[in-house]
């Protein structure tokens, strides 16, 4: 069981770990360890999660998210698989907290009056040197 908050935990039915050969340099203990993560959790079918959650947490995750709604994150920075999927569990964790904090309403405000004039006064110069931009006249 993966802990985000105090009430809302993952059960381990919604978590899946697949375990491959990590990328890069790493001579002999890349070419013959699996210790990088793929880390699955089955977002869209979460109990645990409300339908609001689930909404953020798909905008946050973006490419992260499958078509079949669930989180992929892959973890290889380390040469040991299991911190590779302590690694794994903590970005998921992490992501689902972020998706918890509804973000604040934004309250509209009027602009100042004098943002207003200056606003009015700025497009009023634009204006004329605008104006000064025509063909001269030959005043003879």
């Amino acid at each position: 069981m993966l802990y985000i908050t105090d009430t809302i935990s993952v059960e381990e039915w919604e978590l899946s770990e697949q375990f491959t050969r990590s990328q890069g340099p790493g001579g002999q203990n890349v070419n013959k360890v699996e210790t990088a993560v793929e880390l699955r959790f089955e977002a869209a079918r979460s109990p645990s999660l409300s339908d609001a959650v689930k909404r953020r947490l798909q905008r946050l995750a973006g490419r992260r998210w499958t078509t079949e709604g669930a989180i992929l994150i892959l973890s290889q920075e380390t040469r040991s698989q299991a911190r590779n999927r302590e690694l794994a569990r903590e970005r998921l964790a992490d992501l689902i907290r972020q998706a918890l904090a509804a973000p604040k309403r934004r309250i509209a405000t009027r602009p100042t009056l004098g943002s207003q004039r200056r606003r009015l006064k700025a497009k009023a110069v634009r204006g004329d040197v605008k104006s000064l931009r025509g063909k001269v006249d030959d005043g003879e």
